[in-house]
This record gives structure tokens, sequence and C-alpha cells, in this order.
């Protein structure tokens, strides 16, 4: 996985990205995924924009860079970065919030990963972040520089709405959002495209779990959320057994007050079943993440048992550089990242 920092606007951001992209088998990957999968509904090109203009106009800045620099129709990089109306498929993914701390598993198929991750302090509006990042201009989970840490868990794609995807979703909180309630506002505001929880906690160790859908946007209370819903239950999908026993595993060994160090091996190690390895079923465990607010801190693993790499985010919105080009790990698949 490679680390990118940019401090700066939107648009020289984009540009940065798009020439990345250029430099990966991304573009390539992902024009071939289409050709497998034909989008089944439209782009409205009006529409994208003024949602954008509404919720986070520097962002649209950001699209506009990547067209400019790719120099392919707007329709198209709405398609592939936009994450508004699109489908995000099927996945797992694991979180549990100790007293002062959110770990959490990513679970998806390693041909969607982008296999990067992304420190970026803006100077034209919106707050700085921190997290791996997921089809370029999205975020799977992260934190900003108020303290505000975001994941989130795949619930369903049933009855769709026209709204941003889950990544986009995360993006927004973060670029927007300083504490939980900002969260909370937003998440109630914006369209949903398909059923997520987002699991949010703050700088004051505060945390809260969203359950959205395109009908209906809920909270609670809890420390853990696995695929499936606790409040908006008529909203899960038929099939929730592994979900509800995963769930069931994690509540077993974990309590408040555990360490994030046994938290973090709990989640990263085979052995106590929340690591999965079914990457060809779209559930395979890519990355475990830490997130620690009140410090700004946050630590990252790839693959199983993997090297856990601390980064104080607080030194690096101070202007000190990472000195660190890549993160190393081993997953257990022959799919190859997005990128690759």
């Amino acid at each position: 996985m490679q680390t990118f920092e940019f401090r700066g606007n939107h648009y020289d951001y984009g540009v940065a990205q798009a020439k990345w992209l250029q430099s990966t088998k991304m573009l390539e990957n992902r024009e071939n995924e289409w050709k497998i999968r034909r989008p089944r509904f439209d782009i409205d090109i009006e529409e994208t924009k003024k949602i954008y203009q509404k919720f986070a106009p520097q962002i649209w800045d950001e699209l506009m860079g990547i067209q400019d620099t790719l120099k392919f129709p707007l329709e198209r990089i709405l398609l592939n970065y936009g994450h508004y109306r699109v489908y995000a498929k099927d996945s797992g993914c694991s979180i549990f919030l100790g007293n002062d701390y959110m770990v959490r598993n990513y679970d998806y198929n390693p041909a969607t990963y982008d296999g990067r991750f992304s420190l970026f302090q803006p100077n034209d509006g919106g707050y700085a972040q921190i997290g791996p990042t997921s089809r370029v201009t999205g975020r799977m989970d992260g934190m900003n520089e108020h303290g505000l840490a975001m994941g989130y868990n795949f619930m369903h794609r049933k009855k769709p709405g026209d709204g941003f995807v889950c990544y986009m979703i995360g993006r927004l909180i973060l670029e927007t959002c300083k504490d939980i309630e900002e969260a909370v506002a937003l998440l109630k505001e914006i369209p949903h495209r398909s059923s997520f929880s987002y699991i949010l906690m703050d700088k004051h160790n505060r945390r809260i779990t969203v359950e959205a859908t395109p009908r209906d946007v809920v909270t609670k209370n809890n420390n853990l959320c696995t695929n499936h819903f606790e409040v908006l239950t008529h909203e899960n999908r038929n099939y929730i057994k592994e979900s509800i026993e995963r769930y069931s595993r994690i509540d077993h060994i974990t309590h408040e007050n555990m360490s994030l160090e046994h938290a973090f091996r709990y989640f990263n190690d085979p052995q106590y079943e929340i690591y999965s390895k079914l990457f060809k079923s779209w559930s395979g465990t890519i990355h475990t993440s830490a997130y620690i607010p009140e410090q700004l801190q946050m630590k990252i693993a790839l693959g199983e048992n993997g090297t856990i790499h601390t980064f104080n985010f607080k030194d690096w919105l101070d202007g000190k550089s990472l000195h660190l080009s890549t993160i190393s790990g081993q997953i257990d698949t022959d799919i190859e990242f997005a990128s690759e």
C-alpha cells in the first residue's frame, strides 16, 4: 500500500490523484469491470453537480482536477469517482469501540482496493483527513483534524435510492464534520444510495452508531457493529446468520476497558474468527485499522497478523512528513489490488 501526502487545494489534489491513476492499472481495471458489470443506472451530471455544490463544493473541484488531467468525459469521471447514484457491492466488516479508540476490519474484495493511504490537508475549505482511500475520492474509514473518526459496515442494497454511496459518505463526514453531532445531522440530511451503519467517535471519546437507509436514519449507542441492523431490523437481509455469529464472537472476547493492543490482535489474527479470508466472496479482511481520536493517532495493518504502522496525525498537521512511502503486509489471496 502506498502512502500519499498532499497539502493544498482540492483541484490540485484531484490533479495529483489523476497523475497517480495514470501510473497504475486502475484505469484499465475499472473499464474492464464496467464491461463485465454494465451500469444499471443513469448519471445525471446536473443533478450530481447540484448535490455536490450543496454538501461539498470543494470535492467537485477535486473531480474537475481529475477530469482536466485524464481528459475523460465528465460522465465517465462521475461514474468512476463521483460516487453518487452508483452501486457498492456487498461486503463484510467489523467494528469495536473501546474507551478511547475505534478498531475496524475492512472486509471486501482486493480487486476493488486502491492500495493507497492518504493524508490530505486542504487550504481551500474542508478538514484535513487521514486514512485509506476507496475508489480514489472516497474513504472507507478515517479520521479528520478535529479527531472525528468514522467507519462503516454494509447492511444491504435492497430498494436503492438516489444518493451517495458509502465511501463518498465517509469522505463527506470527514471533510465537513467536527464531531458526532454534526456527523449525525449530515447523515440525516444527505440522500443515501444503499443501507449501511456508520460508526462514529470524536475527540471527547463520545461514540454513536447511525443506521442509515434510503428511507430512514436512526441512531443507537453500542460498542460493536457487524453487518445487520439492530434498530431497523425490518431492513435486514434475509440471511444475517454469519453477521450475528461474528457479532457474538466479538461480544464474547471484548469488553469496554480492553486495551487497544489486545483488541487489535483479536481483530487481526485469523484464529479469533473476526478476521476473514473469504476474499472471493467479497468479505475478506484487507486491513485492520484503529483510530485514537483524543491523541490524533491511527494504526493500520495490511493483511493477517500484519506489521502495525502507527501514524501521529497531529505531528503531520504541524508540518512533519511521514518518511514512510509504503505500508507492507501479506494477504492470503492471489487477487491483486485494483491499482496493480
